[in-house]
């Protein structure tokens, strides 16, 4: 229940910086082959190449990306075959298509497909699982089909095959049948096999022959028809058949796929060169460029548009239908999509910054402007562009001031793309993101500074990468032009080379302070466990609060952190490397917004993982937000008071047990607050007995344990036997009068045998008189999981806990003493990062409620 030592988080810290370092040591590899396979370059020859290539194969390009992306949305279909889940296939085709233009574009981790594809599936009631599942299909099926032509490629025309990849002819066939082997393999498991293939804990069950053998053949079809893209667009001297070009793009996607560069940017493009050389590198270059703006850029435009004429609908529609519809499709995934394309537009401002302009576009602005203001132009366009890379990340975490700033930079960006060169197709774009960005405002609501917005190891990368880019596009693009100091302060019409050299320098000195600045500014001060100042605080946003599990705040073991209006807070506690919050935050929910997002930043600086415990499904979509998995622990009961009575068939045995306990001389009182000091000593011994009788110690965490300086903040309900206290249990109470629970319940051995149904049936009724409209019984652990043979595999291991766990913990029983009350359920979620580290968590959070490793053992 202590932070972890300095020396752990400086060990986090360092695995936390080697994914994105290893990807920037890579993608500086790929920069220099690059470089030295293109020594000889001219950018207005490539340039020259791409705009040669004939319309009709521009046109065949096209027509089979399109067929290629409609292809990828039957991986979805398929998958949810696989699930057995119904999905309307204009949801499965939408959802598919912005998936993957958006992730095949850009890549980065933040960006995924599977991170937009997530939101929008969890709308439709996709669990957080069966969205896994759905995205590792997908990538199966990829796989699959990489395998498949590579394999096809390297036996059918190995000769060929061989002499591209620099392979010995025996290699080749090896390789190539190793690969159908592995297919072949998948395909008759997937045909024959009954039993579930188990892998760190998913159980994979075998799809079919229908479902297994049309996966093979779609992945095929898919990657053949996004290789005939590329393959359309070769230049006539590449002479190279069809078949053995298969292999060679298969090879380029698996590297890419394999070098974690984001969007495989640079390392495609090596291998293509590397594999072809008998092609002019500028012809091919201008190739593959054009085939990057036709398979990546044209869908990822269209998919923009159609994520803008989404929104739009939901801003002007009046119908009930299309603002439905809209809400569904747009509302998860704005953050993502505005954020992603603002990065985008960065990008594009800066790589447009360190290329030359169009020599007839500035002639004709040389008649209308001054030099100075092309140049002052150019200079704002790339800082603008810096400016974009840096809010996207704020974008995607829904900071208020972002979006304000980032629009007024795109219209800056907008103008100066225009006065600097003419660049309207630049210029058209940007007014595309802006439009995006404006029709979704609503989605960025967090009025966080900006400032206090820390970069990861990954942003950090990525912008770096950026701005390295744009760099070595700039020394390409000028090689041919003699270095002098005088550059720098040469100011003309075509001087092209020093303004590239001033906004570079621009833009390295400036993106270098800001991200220094933001990586060595003092952290926030992070909340210790709770001070008596911390207490007061928080007991008055309890008394607001209609659910009484925000009382657990005041048993002093937990950390509070505080919203920056005071009108929030959120109790939580680090147990190993879990950061796990207890509930949802208490107060307003803008405040709730601001600190369950402040708790993430503060758990990945410390290298640790964000858990909410015990939350409702009432805001489980600020979680989603988050990234995080929600997982259902089990069901809370909650009964009525405003109808409850002991009248009635239904209530028979509680009548029995409340009269038998009568019999027994059992009588109920409760205690207020300022009279609970002088029944202490009593209810320590009655305390101590019932410890002893258990052979346990207290829990932490999510209930209190027993204290004098923590009772005495709470009403006390009593039960004597014979006018003796014989059990008693401290009352959560809430200000609202919403809802009234019990925390410590404690009796003697010698208690009536009825007692604690006597308890709870007179708490009821005194509560039902104060005025109290719900009791809450508290929660039934692993209740109410999915018990059928699809069900997610926590839901199968939940249930077998729950039917054959009662050695450690009687489950059932608790659930079945609670159905008594005839209460109603209400589902309680787990919330975190699921995959391999979900099983650690659950290790945390076990450990901080048992008090201990040692303590949760000795259970």
């Amino acid at each position: 229940m202590t932070a972890p030592t300095a020396s752990s988080d400086e060990e986090s810290s360092l695995w936390r910086w080697a994914g994105p370092l290893a990807a920037l040591v890579v993608f500086a590899g790929v920069v220099l082959i690059l470089h030295h396979q293109l020594a000889q370059l001219h950018v207005h020859k490539v340039l020259g190449h791409m705009h040669d290539i004939p319309r009709r194969q521009v046109l065949a390009a096209l027509g089979f990306t399109a067929l290629s992306y409609w292809l990828l949305s039957t991986y979805e279909v398929l998958a949810f075959a696989y699930l057995r889940r119904v999905i309307p296939y204009t949801r499965i085709v939408f959802t598919s298509f912005i998936a993957y233009s958006f992730g095949h574009t850009l890549g980065f981790s933040a960006f995924t497909g599977a991170a937009i594809r997530f939101r929008l599936y969890a709308t439709a009631g996709v669990s957080a699982v069966e969205v896994a599942t759905v995205t590792g299909f997908c990538s199966l099926s990829l796989a699959i089909g990489l395998a498949s032509v590579a394999g096809v490629s390297l036996l059918s025309s190995g000769t060929n095959a061989a002499a591209v990849l620099r392979l010995h002819h025996n290699w080749s066939v090896l390789v190539g049948t190793a690969l159908l082997v592995a297919v072949g393999v998948y395909a008759l498991w997937a045909c024959f096999a009954r039993t579930a293939f188990e892998i760190r804990g998913w159980a994979l069950r075998a799809p079919g022959a229908a479902i297994g053998l049309t996966q093979i053949g779609l992945g095929i079809m898919d990657l053949s028809l996004s290789s005939a893209v590329l393959w359309w667009l070769l230049p006539p001297g590449a002479h190279i058949g069809f078949i053995t070009f298969l292999g060679v793009y298969a090879v380029a996607v698996i590297a890419g796929i394999v070098s974690h560069v984001p969007g495989g940017v640079g390392v495609f493009e090596a291998v293509i060169l590397f594999t072809l050389p008998g092609v002019p590198a500028e012809s091919l270059l201008g190739s593959l460029l054009a085939y990057r703006a036709v398979y990546y850029l044209v869908p990822l435009v269209f998919g923009t548009l159609l994520f803008g004429s989404k929104e739009l609908s939901a801003q002007r529609s009046r119908i009930a239908w299309a603002q439905e519809l809209a809400s569904i499709y747009i509302a998860p995934v704005v953050p993502q999509i505005a954020g992603a394309l603002t990065f985008l537009a960065g990008s594009l401002l800066l790589f447009s910054g360190v290329t030359p302009a169009v020599d007839e576009r500035l002639a004709f602005l040389d008649q209308f402007l001054p030099l100075s203001v092309l140049e002052v132009s150019h200079l704002v366009a790339s800082l603008v562009g810096l400016g974009l890379l840096v809010l996207a990340r704020a974008l995607f975490r829904r900071v208020q001031a972002a979006y304000h700033i980032s629009v007024w930079l795109l219209i800056a960006g907008i103008f100066a793309s225009l006065l600097k060169g003419l660049d309207f197709e630049e210029a058209s774009l940007l007014v595309l993101v802006l439009g995006v960005l404006v029709l979704g405002r609503r989605a960025f609501y967090r009025p966080t500074a900006i400032l206090s917005e820390r970069f990861t190891p990954v942003w950090v990368v990525s912008i770096a990468g950026v701005i390295a880019m744009a760099a070595w596009i700039g020394a390409i693009s000028y090689r041919h032009v003699g270095y002098s100091d005088e550059l720098w302060w040469t100011f003309a019409l075509h001087g092209n080379a020093p303004r590239m050299l001033r906004a570079s320098l621009a833009v390295i000195v400036i993106g270098s302070a800001y991200v220094l600045l933001n990586m060595l500014r003092p952290a926030r001060p992070e909340p210790a466990v709770a001070s008596p100042e911390d207490l007061s605080r928080a007991r008055a946003l309890i008394a607001g609060c209609d659910s009484t599990v925000a009382n657990a705040a005041l048993t002093g073991d937990k950390r509070l952190l505080f919203s920056d209006s005071g009108d929030t807070f959120l109790m939580y506690q680090i147990a190993g490397h879990s950061w796990i919050a207890l509930g949802d935050p208490v107060g307003a929910r803008a405040g709730a917004e601001e600190l369950v997002w402040r708790l993430r930043e503060m758990s990945d600086h410390h290298g640790g993982e964000p858990v909410f415990y015990q939350v409702g499904a009432e805001r489980l979509s600020l979680y989603v937000d988050l990234g995080l998995a929600a997982m259902k622990i089990g069901e809370e009961a909650r009964v009525s008071l405003v109808d409850f009575s002991l009248d009635g068939a239904a209530r028979a045995d509680l009548r029995q047990a409340h009269r038998r306990a009568q019999r027994d001389g059992a009588t109920f009182e409760v205690v207020e607050p300022g009279g609970v000091d002088a029944l202490l000593p009593v209810l320590e011994r009655i305390s101590d007995s019932w410890l002893a009788a258990k052979s346990t110690g207290e829990k932490r965490f999510s209930v209190g344990a027993f204290s004098g300086d923590y009772l005495r903040q709470f009403p006390v309900a009593i039960v004597r036997a014979a006018g003796v206290p014989a059990a008693f249990a401290n009352l959560w109470t809430t200000g609202t009068h919403d809802e009234l629970s019990v925390d410590l319940m404690r009796f003697t051995p010698d208690a009536p045998r009825s007692a604690m149904d006597y308890l709870f049936i007179e708490l009821m009724l005194w509560g039902r008189a104060q005025g109290y409209r719900w009791f809450n019984l508290g929660m039934a652990p692993l209740s109410g999981l999915e018990s059928h043979p699809l069900a997610p595999a926590w839901h199968r291991v939940g249930n077998f806990i729950f039917r054959h766990g009662e050695h450690f913990y009687n489950f059932d029983g608790l659930r079945r003493y609670k159905m008594k009350f005839a209460p109603l359920w209400e589902p309680r979620y787990l919330v975190a990062r699921g995959g391999l580290a979900l099983p650690r968590v659950l290790v945390d959070v076990s450990v901080l409620i048992a008090g201990g490793m040692k303590e949760l053992f000795a259970r």
